[in-house]
């Protein structure tokens, strides 16, 4: 049976991660530390420790896990400036993968974004292949970083019209829009991670949205 531990389980990605990892037949329990408590029944399988993660326990017990899922992330708006945005979307990120990796958890998946590149003119897009190239310095046996398109993950509860705007476009066009660009159900994308988590596979691997756009 395996351990999880879930990195940003209040999410779009990270809930649906949350509650397939609960159903799984495969993980007997999920570690999923959080700000604030998490309302999920989960029949004692759900270790939900309340964390600040600008102060992350070095030496909790609970960074061992068989496999460590990130779904960790903010909005520029939510952030408010550049450098809040960096700090929840780079350095938490490596704050807590370089603290599972230290305490012996051999695999990692990363939720990233598409067209993620460290040398990229789109602040956004810098920020996460930044992400993504420090996490691959740290040394997981077995790290896959998936890359999706726009999250398609209904109703959310701080609404972004400009988000709205174009998810709708997007469904309208979808036949015309090539896979790669489409959007991706958010459940999709976490079916894909927690797949990747408990296949482990050695190495480093890269799952690109179009991979992801017929997965429901």
């Amino acid at each position: 049976m395996t351990t999880v531990l879930l990195l940003g389980a209040t999410g779009q990605v990270g809930g649906q991660v949350l509650r397939l990892a609960l159903a799984h037949p495969q993980v007997s329990r999920v570690v999923a530390p959080t700000r604030r408590p998490l309302a999920v029944p989960a029949a004692g399988r759900l270790q939900n420790p309340v964390v600040d993660f600008e102060r992350l326990p070095p030496d909790a017990d609970w960074w061992r896990a068989d496999a460590a899922l990130c779904a960790l992330g903010t909005t520029m708006k939510l952030a408010g400036s550049q450098a809040a945005f960096r700090r929840v979307d780079h350095d938490y990120v490596l704050e807590a993968a370089g603290l599972a990796r230290q305490a012996g958890t051999p695999v990692f998946v990363q939720n990233s974004s598409l067209g993620a590149d460290p040398d990229s003119r789109s602040f956004y897009l810098r920020v996460k292949g930044e992400a993504e190239r420090d996490v691959r310095t740290i040394g997981f046996d077995s790290l896959t970083i998936v890359r999706p398109s726009l999250l398609d993950a209904g109703p959310r509860p701080d609404f972004r019209l400009g988000e709205a705007l174009g998810l709708a476009a997007a469904r309208l066009l979808r036949p015309l829009i090539p896979p790669r660009y489409r959007p991706v159900a958010a459940a999709a994308v976490a079916r894909v991670m927690l797949d990747a988590a408990l296949r482990a596979e050695p190495g480093t691997r890269v799952i690109e949205s179009e991979a992801l756009a017929g997965t429901r």
